[in-house]
């Protein structure tokens, strides 16, 4: 689920292979008709008149903000779209897959500019830096892969420690960026996902945000739950005023989770009626919507602590 940049709509993807559009200060909901598959990647131009999609089938399709249909599909990848941006300057798009590959697109024509290989696993999620010249990519291992835009060329490699395990009696890896975030400067880059995983099958682990310095790489803090919680942080927010926010869900249910920026454990969570698989923060940010297992969204507002 995706708050568009002015904040007038929510768009989300689902299971019913459907992509959905919610006027939620005048309670109005529109299905939208193209998408044809359950769609994972929603990005938004920053002009606020195109949304980008990526779904299950590979296809990478170009939505005016208020029409109904696709405009332009591409054949992107090979299986699953895991994850679309789009630069901070509107005119390169970035798409990740299951096919263990990062594409770079021009935005104006659909035309591929790069195909990036590095990664060993399914990449998760891709963000750009804000100041639009590097590409950061995370896969199943919580390996992130930096690239310069401008030549596709690797730049380095990062790790997001303890976010990934495998499992030796059901030989399974678990892990990996299930959320990722650059703060306004760029200068922290912030990933969700599942630590302390006994059973991968099971989901018996717990949700975690680690912080990574961006000039040296070093992994700065680890953002736990006090009291166990069995699921995985699949949508984070960096708040403005510097606190770090995840919506996680799993066998445990849904729970919203808040920390200081240099705070191990929450200094306050709250329950929601269902489990949670994704988190978005409003443009006006004392809002944010949350997407649930049950097919609902929810808009959670926040207030100050005192």
């Amino acid at each position: 689920c995706r708050y568009e940049p002015k904040g007038r709509y929510i768009f989300a993807g689902a299971q019913d292979f459907h992509v959905w559009r919610w006027d939620h200060a005048a309670g109005k909901k529109m299905q939208l008709k193209g998408a044809d598959a359950w769609v994972r990647g929603i990005a938004f131009s920053p002009d606020g008149k195109t949304m980008l999609t990526g779904g299950y089938d590979g296809r990478l399709l170009w939505w005016s903000l208020e029409g109904e249909k696709p405009e332009r599909t591409v054949e992107a990848h090979t299986g699953w779209i895991m994850s679309v941006a789009i630069s901070p300057d509107g005119k390169q798009i970035a798409t990740t897959g299951n096919d263990k590959l990062v594409k770079i697109w021009n935005f104006t024509d659909g035309k591929l500019l790069h195909t990036l290989k590095g990664h060993e696993s399914v990449v998760y999620n891709a963000v750009f830096h804000p100041q639009g010249q590097q590409l950061a990519t995370s896969d199943l291992k919580s390996n992130i892969l930096v690239w310069e835009i401008n030549t596709g060329k690797l730049a380095r490699k990062l790790k997001a420690e303890k976010m990934h395990s495998y499992d030796k009696n059901f030989k399974a890896d678990i892990g990996g960026a299930r959320s990722i975030q650059f703060n306004a400067d760029g200068t922290k880059l912030a990933i969700g996902g599942i630590t302390n995983v006994t059973n991968a099958f099971a989901c018996i682990g717990n949700p975690a945000v680690v912080v990574i310095d961006w000039k040296t790489g070093k992994n700065l803090m680890q953002h736990l739950a006090k009291a166990t919680f069995r699921g995985v942080a699949w949508g984070i927010a960096l708040h403005p005023n510097g606190m770090v926010v995840a919506g996680a869900g799993g066998p445990g249910g849904g729970q919203l989770y808040f920390w200081e920026k240099d705070g191990k454990n929450e200094f306050h969570k709250f329950k929601m009626k269902d489990t949670c698989r994704d988190l978005h923060l409003s443009p006006n940010p004392t809002q944010l919507v949350t997407a649930h297992y049950d097919g609902h969204l929810r808009i959670s507002r926040m207030t100050e602590k005192t």
